[in-house]
C-alpha cells in the first residue's frame, strides 16, 4: 500500500499537483501539514526532484521542526539537503553569503528589541528630541511597520510632505538606519527586507536562488505580510513552482502586519493559479464545524469553504449565560473538576479568553479547588510584571521592612535613582543592622548620597503619603491613587504602546480583585485590611511552581490557541465589549478579524465546546453590563443547549451596532427596562404585586444592604425583568440599584 493511499481524494489532487502556482485552502483540522510533507515526498521518489531544489517555509522554529522530522522520516537518505525553515532563518543563511553586494559586511549583529530600543534611545538624545512627547517605542513601531511594506527612509520622507509627526518619523529612520549600518547590524524586519533588496539590487544572486528553490512551499500563508510576500514571488518568479498553504478563515494577526490580501489574491498575482480546498475536517464533531461556518458566513472578505467531518454531529453546543464573571468561573471550575471525577484528565480541558486579564478569576477557582493549571502564553496573573509592581508598593505601604517590596519599587517608575545609589543605601542599611526603607528615612547617615538625596527623600515622602491613606480611603481608591500618583500606566505606555494595553488590562483585573475582596469582607462581615489582602493574594500566587509535564488544566488567549486542539474547550466571556471589543465593532474590517479569532476558537475543540457569557462583569473596579456576544447569536439555534442564569438570551430588539459611546449615551437618557408599574402605584396593592415578585419589602420600610448598611425604601419601579429600588440609606446617601443585586433584608 502507497503512503499516499492514506490521503483524502483533495490531499491526494494537492500532493500530486506539482507543477505551477497551488494554493491549498486548508481549513481547520483539515491535515494540512501531512499534505505539505507528503508532497515533498512525492516530489522527490516519484517527480525525481533533487532534495536540494525545496523549500518548505514555516512561521516558527517550533513548526519547522515537527515538519523536519516528518520530513526526514518519510524522505530518509538526502532530507537533510532540503531547507525547511522560519522566514528569518532562510534570509539569514542568503545574507551571511552575499549583503556584502549591498554594503554589509557577512559578519553583521543582528539586533534584538533591548537592543533597537537602546539605540533608538541614544538617537533621540542626539537628534534633541524630547521623548516625554515622542517616544521610543513609537519611532521602532514606525519604522517596523514601514520595513513591513519595503518602505525607505526616502519613501517615508517624500510619504511624510505636510505631516510633523511623521517627518519627525522620517528624520529618525534615517539616523537609525545610518548607525545600523555603522555598526554592521539589522534589526528582524531587516532580515527580511535587505534580503528582498539583495535580490532586486543583484540579479544574479536572484538567478542562483531561484535555481536553486525550484520549488517553494510556505505555510500558514495567511499570515505573511507585504515583505514576506514580496520575498517569495522573487523567488518563485523563474519557475512558478509555489505552492501556498494557508486558511483566510484564519489570519487573527493583522496587529502583527499581516495582509490577509496576499491570500485572498492569490489568483490574480500568480496567474493559471490552481486553488484546491481541503475541507474535510479530521479533529472535530459535526455539531462543532456548523456551528464555526455558521459564525463565520457572515464574514464577507473571505473565499468560499465549509468543513466537514464523518465523524458524526456530536454532542450540541452549550451555551451557559451567568449573572457575574465569579459564577462564570466557578461553574467551569466545577464542570471541569466533576469531568476528572468521572475519569477524564485534567489535560483534556482548556480555557480560552480574548485577554490575558481574564484568566485571573479562573486561577484562584483553580487554587481553591486544587487543580493543577498551566498559563500557555503567559505568566501567572500575580507573577506579571506589573502586577508585582503595584503590590510591592502595597507591601511596602503595608510593612516597610519588606526589603525585596521596597528595592523592586524604588525606580519604579524611573525616579533617576541608580543602581549605585540603591546599593550606598543596602550596605549602610547592613552595615547599621536596620532595613533598607529606615536607611532610607536617615539619608544623612549614609555616606556619598550626594545629589540622590532629594529623590530618595521624595520617594519616602510618597510612601508616607499613603501610609496616611491607610483608613481613610478605600482599598481599592488607595490602589487608584497609587497607580495615578505615580504615572505607573504613563511610563508603561512610555516604554511600549503595544505591549501597554494588555499590561494595563491587567491593572485593570487587579483593581477588580482588591474592589470584590472589600465586598466579600463586608458581606461577611470581616475588616478589610490591607494586611489582609496580600495575605489573600499570597496563597494564590504560590501556586504557579507546576512540572510542565504534569496533568493540567490550560488557559490561553484565543491569540495562543492557534494551531492547537483540545478534547473539552470553554469559550469565556463571549459578551458584546469584550468579544468583540468595542474597539473594533465601528470597524467592518476589525470586526471580521475578530470574527476569524471567534472560528479559530470554535475550531480548537475536538469533542465538546461550552460558550458562557457574564451579564455583569467587573473592569476596573467598576461593574460593566454586557451583551451576549453577536458571535454566539450567529450560531442556529439548534446547535445550541442553553441554559440560563439570571438573565434572557433571547435576541435583542435593537440590531444596530451599539458603540461604547451609544450605550453610555442611553443610559443617561433612558431606564434600564420599560417601565409598566404606574409610578402612583403604592401601599397595598404595590406590596401585593412586590411579595408577588420576591420582594418582602415595599416604600417606606427600613431594609439593609450588605456594603451601604440600612436605609428606607424610597420608591420601587416593576421592569420586565427586575424591579429598580430606590433606597435613602442612612450614612451611604441615595441609591438606585436592581433588586435581583441588591439583595436587600427588611429590618424587623
Amino acid at each position: 500500500m502507497s503512503i499516499y493511499d492514506t490521503l483524502n481524494e483533495q490531499q491526494r489532487e494537492a500532493v500530486y499537483h506539482t507543477e505551477g502556482p497551488l494554493l491549498i485552502l486548508a481549513g481547520a483540522g483539515s491535515g494540512k501539514t501531512r499534505v505539505l510533507t507528503h508532497r515533498i515526498a512525492y516530489l522527490i521518489e516519484e517527480k525525481g526532484v533533487n532534495p536540494w531544489n525545496i523549500l518548505a517555509i514555516t512561521f516558527t522554529n517550533k513548526a519547522a521542526g515537527e515538519m523536519r522530522e516528518r520530513v526526514d522520516n518519510l524522505v530518509g537518505f538526502g532530507s537533510e539537503s532540503i531547507w525547511v525553515s522560519t522566514f528569518h532563518s532562510t534570509c539569514v543563511r542568503i545574507l551571511r553569503r552575499y549583503i556584502d553586494r549591498i554594503g554589509y559586511d557577512t559578519n553583521f549583529t543582528i539586533y534584538d528589541s533591548d537592543d533597537q530600543k537602546t539605540l533608538m534611545r541614544d538617537i533621540c538624545k542626539q537628534l534633541n528630541i524630547d521623548t516625554k512627547k515622542f517616544k521610543e517605542r513609537t519611532f521602532l513601531g514606525a519604522i517596523s511597520s514601514a520595513k513591513d511594506e519595503m518602505v525607505t527612509p526616502a519613501e517615508y520622507e517624500v510619504n511624510a510632505v505636510g505631516d510633523f509627526s511623521k517627518q519627525m518619523i522620517a528624520k529618525v529612520y534615517w539616523e537609525y538606519e545610518k548607525q545600523l549600518q555603522a555598526n554592521n547590524a539589522l534589526d528582524f524586519d531587516d532580515l527580511l527586507m535587505k534580503t528582498v533588496q539583495l535580490f532586486q539590487k543583484d540579479a544574479e544572486v536572484l538567478e542562483y536562488y531561484q535555481n536553486r528553490f525550484r520549488y517553494i512551499m510556505v505555510d500558514e500563508y495567511q499570515d505573511t505580510n507585504t515583505v514576506q510576500f514580496k520575498f517569495v514571488s522573487l523567488l518563485a518568479a523563474k519557475y512558478q513552482n509555489l505552492c501556498v498553504v494557508g486558511d483566510d478563515d484564519q489570519s487573527i494577526y493583522k496587529f502583527r502586519g499581516a495582509n490577509i490580501q496576499n491570500i485572498l489574491s492569490f489568483e490574480e498575482k500568480f496567474k493559471d493559479a490552481k486553488v484546491i480546498k481541503l475541507e474535510q475536517n479530521y479533529r472535530s464533531t459535526g455539531n462543532i464545524l456548523n456551528a464555526a461556518n455558521a459564525v463565520i458566513r457572515n464574514n464577507h472578505g473571505r473565499k468560499d469553504k465549509s468543513l466537514w467531518t464523518e465523524k458524526g454531529d456530536g454532542e450540541k453546543i452549550q451555551l451557559h449565560e451567568f449573572d457575574t464573571a465569579y459564577d462564570e468561573a466557578e461553574f467551569i471550575v466545577n464542570q471541569i473538576k466533576s469531568g476528572c471525577t468521572k475519569g477524564n484528565h485534567y489535560n483534556d480541558y482548556a480555557i480560552l479568553y480574548r485577554t490575558n486579564a481574564q484568566s485571573r478569576i479562573f486561577e484562584e477557582k483553580f487554587v481553591a479547588n486544587n487543580i493543577p493549571y498551566k498559563i500557555i502564553g503567559g505568566v501567572n496573573f500575580y507573577a506579571r510584571r506589573e502586577i508585582k509592581d503595584l503590590l510591592s508598593y502595597l507591601k511596602t505601604i503595608d510593612n516597610a521592612r519588606d526589603d525585596l517590596a521596597v528595592r523592586r519599587i524604588i525606580n519604579v517608575p524611573k525616579r533617576g535613582i541608580g543602581l549605585t545609589t540603591v546599593n550606598r543605601v543596602q550596605d549602610s542599611a547592613q552595615m547599621r543592622g536596620i532595613g533598607f526603607y529606615e536607611a532610607l528615612q536617615g539619608l544623612d547617615l549614609i555616606p556619598g548620597i550626594g545629589r540622590s538625596a532629594a529623590k530618595l527623600d521624595s520617594f519616602v515622602a510618597l510612601i508616607e503619603y499613603f501610609k496616611g491613606r491607610l483608613g481613610k480611603i478605600s482599598l481599592t481608591d488607595l490602589l487608584k491613587e497609587i497607580i495615578e500618583m505615580t504615572a505607573y500606566v504613563e511610563s508603561l505606555e512610555a516604554e511600549d504602546k503595544e505591549d501597554a494595553q494588555a499590561r494595563i488590562e491587567n491593572i485593570d483585573e487587579l483593581l477588580n480583585k482588591v474592589a470584590t475582596y472589600e465586598e466579600v469582607c463586608a458581606a461577611e462581615q470581616k475588616e478589610v485590611s490591607l494586611s489582609g489582602f496580600l495575605e489573600e493574594v499570597a496563597l494564590v500566587a504560590d501556586i504557579d511552581n507546576l512540572d510542565e509535564e504534569q496533568d493540567y488544566v490550560v488557559l490561553m488567549t484565543l491569540h495562543s490557541a492557534k494551531g492547537l486542539e483540545f478534547p473539552n474547550v470553554y469559550l469565556a466571556g463571549m459578551e458584546d465589549g469584550l468579544f468583540p471589543s468595542y474597539m473594533c465593532i465601528d470597524n467592518p474590517e476589525d470586526l471580521e478579524e475578530e470574527r476569524r479569532l471567534c472560528y479559530v476558537g470554535i475550531t480548537r475543540a475536538e469533542q465538546e465546546l461550552v460558550l458562557s457569557c457574564a451579564r455583569m462583569r467587573m473592569v476596573r473596579g467598576e461593574t460593566h453590563y454586557n451583551r451576549l456576544s453577536r458571535f454566539v447569536k450567529e450560531i442556529p439555534e439548534d446547535l445550541l443547549e442553553k441554559e440560563e442564569k439570571l438573565f434572557s438570551v433571547k435576541e435583542e430588539k435593537d440590531s444596530a451596532v451599539q458603540t461604547a459611546f451609544k450605550q453610555a449615551k442611553q443610559a443617561f437618557t433612558q431606564k434600564p427596562f420599560t417601565t409598566y408599574a404606574s409610578p402612583l402605584m403604592t401601599g397595598a396593592k404595590q406590596f401585593a404585586v412586590t411579595k408577588e415578585k420576591g420582594l418582602d419589602y415595599t416604600i417606606g420600610d427600613r431594609v439593609r444592604h450588605i456594603k451601604f448598611g440600612v436605609g428606607t425604601v424610597k420608591d420601587i419601579v416593576e421592569g420586565g425583568r427586575d424591579y429598580e429600588v430606590t433606597v435613602e440609606f442612612d450614612t451611604a446617601g441615595v441609591k438606585k440599584m436592581f433588586a435581583t443585586f441588591a439583595k436587600l433584608k427588611k429590618e424587623e
